[in-house]
């Protein structure tokens, strides 16, 4: 439910009521998941991308390695979700210059 909150405020461009729904879902999921879940990393993700909607990219790019992390170790290496995390990654590091 966190989750879809932060979600809707994310979609309304509150960015601030939206990371905090996002870390409370995140709070939930570090106590009662395995720390490389892949519902850990979609919360990374969602975090990660709300600090890049801000224009705060380095802490996007925190949010985005961690999920990265965690979908690189569960995932096989021809899943969606793992190309979308590099593709995440990447597009930072392109409005970033870099």
């Amino acid at each position: 439910s966190y989750n879809n909150i932060g979600q809707v405020y994310d979609n309304m461009g509150d960015y601030s009521a939206a990371i905090e729904y996002y870390e409370k879902s995140l709070s939930i999921g570090e106590i009662s998941l395995p720390l490389n879940h892949p519902d850990l990393a979609t919360s990374y993700s969602n975090i990660g991308s709300v600090y890049n909607n801000m224009g705060e990219h380095t802490k996007a790019l925190e949010f985005y390695e961690k999920a990265n992390q965690i979908f690189e170790k569960v995932l096989p290496l021809n899943h969606p979700d793992l190309a979308t995390s590099y593709n995440n990654i990447g597009g930072v590091y392109k409005i970033m210059g870099e």
